[in-house]
C-alpha cells in the first residue's frame, strides 16, 4: 500500500502544506497535482485531486499534493493564478531535492490545470508528462502544452463546457478524452478516471 506523508515546505508566500503519496517500492517518476479554484473551496483534499495521487503512486511515482497559498495550513493569499504557479515551482524543487533528477509529471484538475499549463513553461527541462482533467480552458488563459498531454474532460461539465475545451485543444491538435455524461467533478465516474490515467501510462515511462 501506498504511504502518506505530510509535509510543509517554505515557500514564496509563507509556507506550502502537502501530502506525499509514496509508492512501496523506489519511484520512477515525480508526480505533483494541483487542485480547483481556492475562491470555490478548492483544496488538496478534493476527491479528484487525491484520485490522481492515489493512481499515480499506484503507477509508482512519487505522488505530491498541496494547498495552494491562503488553503488550509498553506500562507498567503489568493493570488488569480500567478503567486499560484510559484507554489508549484517551488513544490518542484522540493520534491526533485526529495526524490531525486526523476521523470517530472505535472497534473492539475480544473483551475489547476491552468496553473500547471502556465508552470511548465517555467520549468527547464520541460515535464516529461501533463494530465489535465477539466481545465479551466474560458475561465483563464490557458497556454499551448505539450502535444503528448492526457486531456479528460465530461461531455457535461456544468463548469469548464466541453465546447470551449475543444476550442482550445483545436489548434493544438490535441486529443482529448471525453467521459460520456460525466460532469464537472467526476461524481460516480472517479474510477473512470483512474483506468484513463492508468492505460494512459500502461507499458510507458512518463
Amino acid at each position: 500500500m501506498p504511504m502518506l506523508q505530510k509535509f510543509s515546505i517554505p515557500a514564496p508566500a509563507g509556507v506550502l502544506e502537502g501530502v506525499w503519496h509514496l509508492p512501496d517500492a523506489p519511484p520512477c517518476a515525480i508526480a505533483v497535482v494541483a487542485h480547483p479554484l481556492p475562491t470555490m473551496g478548492g483544496t488538496m483534499d478534493n476527491k479528484v485531486v487525491t484520485t490522481l495521487a492515489k493512481v499515480f503512486a499506484e503507477l509508482g511515482f512519487a505522488a505530491v499534493r498541496f494547498n495552494f497559498r491562503g488553503v488550509g495550513a498553506s500562507t498567503g493569499t489568493f493570488d488569480s493564478g500567478n503567486g499560484e504557479v510559484e507554489d508549484v515551482l517551488a513544490i518542484v524543487r522540493y520534491a526533485q531535492q526529495e526524490q531525486g533528477d526523476l521523470p517530472l509529471v505535472l497534473s492539475g484538475f480544473s483551475f489547476g490545470g491552468f496553473v500547471q499549463a502556465r508552470a511548465a513553461r517555467h520549468l527547464h527541462p520541460q515535464p516529461h508528462q501533463m494530465v489535465l482533467v477539466a481545465p479551466a480552458v474560458g475561465r483563464y488563459d490557458v497556454p499551448q502544452v505539450p502535444h503528448n498531454t492526457l486531456l479528460v474532460h465530461g461531455e457535461l461539465d456544468e463548469v469548464i463546457p466541453l465546447a470551449d475545451v475543444l476550442d482550445w485543444a483545436r489548434p493544438q491538435h490535441l486529443p482529448i478524452t471525453v467521459l460520456p455524461q460525466a460532469e464537472h467533478f467526476f461524481h460516480g465516474r472517479l474510477n473512470q478516471l483512474r483506468q484513463v490515467v492508468l492505460h494512459h501510462f500502461c507499458g510507458r515511462q512518463p
